[in-house]
């Protein structure tokens, strides 16, 4: 059992997915979860403004932009659950993490073609594009909470407590040995 956890810390490949404490995919999905809150921002602006061609022209590229982000995060997320021990919690987790992402992915895809196919009128962001993204990310809530579960609970990709105790050391009893 500790050597299967053990293996969820350390990385397939440390060059691809980051050095052990320290994994990549948390920090690329800052990008699409980034650029797919702020579309919706600009899809609700879009529609209470004069002229929302702007705003809804800049929700297409961000919607572009977390499509591009997430699947950067997606190769390297994937490395990271070929570490996860088969058979375990932590895997069914990280497959239904796994999941989630690409179908909100897909939708937000979807969306941008949606989206294209009438470029160039300028017009408020539709309804059903708007119920679109909201939902897209309400989903992306429900995978990030998977996310923080495979982190926080079962510590894939974190380093083990007694590498984590370093940062607990108590420094005042050290230095108060050297004087």
């Amino acid at each position: 059992m500790v050597d299967d956890a053990n293996r969820a810390k350390r990385p397939v490949s440390a060059a691809l997915a980051g050095p052990y404490g320290h994994p990549f995919h948390p920090i690329l999905v800052t990008v699409p979860i980034g650029a797919w809150v702020a579309s919706l921002i600009f899809d609700i602006a879009s529609r209470v403004v004069d002229h929302p061609e702007f705003l809804a022209q800049g929700s297409v590229w961000l919607i572009a932009i977390g499509v591009l982000g997430a699947l950067a995060a997606a190769m390297i997320g994937l490395l990271d659950l070929l570490a996860i021990p088969t058979g375990t919690p932590a895997l069914r987790t990280g497959l239904v993490h796994m999941s989630l992402n690409l179908v909100v992915t897909a939708a937000y895809a979807v969306n941008f073609v949606w989206r294209r196919s009438g470029y160039g009128e300028p017009h408020a962001v539709g309804a059903g594009q708007l119920g679109l993204s909201a939902l897209s990310l309400a989903v992306l809530g429900v995978s990030g909470y998977l996310g923080g579960k495979l982190e926080y609970r079962y510590g894939v990709r974190v380093a083990t407590e007694a590498t984590q105790a370093e940062g607990f050391a108590d420094l005042r009893a050290s230095d108060a040995g050297q004087a």
